[in-house]
């Protein structure tokens, strides 16, 4: 049996439904725009692949474990006011300032 390589979450806000079905047929959703699974590191990334493709207008966020400092990593993409940062090799999270009318949290 080939070892997986470890656990790994994604989180959606505003994407489509058919995406949301798509994330369904690899993972677990465990709550509303919240998957799960335990992938191999080739199956993560054509998952990553179909997020891309299917997001439109919505926004994602990648994590799984991996051999680094902080023992994760994790990718975004659309829009949202956290963005990645790398600080002396270990990747954190910056805020941007909220738009004009915007809630801060």
């Amino acid at each position: 049996m080939k070892k997986a390589s470890g656990m790994l979450v994604i989180v959606t806000e505003n994407v489509p439904p058919r995406l949301r079905g798509r994330l369904g047929v690899w993972l677990i959703e465990v709550r509303a725009g919240v998957y799960i699974g335990n992938p191999s590191r080739r199956l993560r990334e054509f998952i990553w692949e179909q997020v891309e493709q299917g997001l439109e207008d919505g926004n994602a966020v990648m994590a799984w474990n991996t051999n680094t400092e902080s023992g994760y990593d994790f990718k975004t993409l659309g829009k949202n006011r956290r963005e990645p940062v790398e600080f002396d090799g270990l990747k954190l999270v910056s805020f941007y300032p909220p738009e004009p009318g915007e809630n801060a949290l």
